[in-house]
């Protein structure tokens, strides 16, 4: 059976194609930040700030690097809590929206670039105190995570604090998919529609191997992703 390219997969083409089939302004649809094709609600969204903030803990001196930005419709929440962020998304079409509609020049800008060649290529990278990676995760391969980790780690030296935020959980996958459904194929597929499912033992191991310590964190009751998925706080080791 021929192997289906990354240019052909579902997860690509949700990311790069899909939100041009939105209208330009319907930012969380585009970014399928939505429940049952409809895009969540403002208190949803409120959700995902707070456990941010929460997270990184923000002073007005931070510098934020949002990796896989999207375009920008949650990264603008963060704007007045620090006092610069750049945005790294490798969706052209996402970043458009994300400059016409969010961007805030000089402080507060978004670039089209690969994540991981954005973070080997970063000409000032110690300028980064936080960082951000929201939904993206687990769309990388198991050797792009390590990577991606490991030049953050390696490079980004005065990068305190990276929360990994709305990781599917292995743990709690069955609370997901529908009863019956052969789902072992999609669990190490960084390629399909949820990606790689981790449970947080994979995560403290990924973690610890690449430089970081990591704790975990559950959403509030409520939110719509709450059942099957968590967030992961990095924090540099020493």
């Amino acid at each position: 059976m021929e192997l289906m390219t990354v240019a052909e997969s579902e997860a690509f083409w949700l990311h790069k194609e899909y939100p041009k089939t939105c209208a330009p302004d319907d930012f969380w649809r585009q970014i399928k930040r939505t429940v049952k094709g409809q895009p969540v609600s403002q208190d949803q969204i409120d959700m995902i700030v707070n456990a941010v903030r929460a997270g990184l803990r923000f002073e007005q001196r931070d510098i934020l690097l949002d990796l896989g930005c999207g375009n920008g419709a949650l990264s603008r929440y963060f704007f007045s809590y620090c006092s610069g962020m750049l945005g790294v998304d490798f969706s052209t079409y996402l970043i458009e929206i994300a400059k016409k509609n969010f961007e805030k020049p000089p402080a507060f800008v978004f670039c089209e670039e690969d994540i991981l060649t954005y973070a080997e290529k970063e000409e000032v990278p110690q300028r980064f105190t936080k960082a951000l990676c929201y939904g993206v995760f687990p769309y990388l391969s198991l050797q792009d995570a390590r990577t991606l980790l490991k030049t953050l780690r390696d490079r980004f030296l005065n990068l305190s604090l990276l929360f990994i935020g709305n990781l599917p959980d292995k743990e709690r996958i069955e609370a997901f998919y529908p009863s019956g459904t052969d789902y072992r194929a999609l669990i190490n597929d960084n390629n399909s529609p949820i990606g790689i499912w981790r449970n947080r033992e994979e995560m403290q191991g990924l973690a610890a191997e690449t430089g970081w310590t990591a704790e975990f964190r559950t959403m509030p009751q409520g939110f719509y992703a709450g059942h099957y998925r968590f967030d992961a706080l990095l924090r540099r080791s020493t």
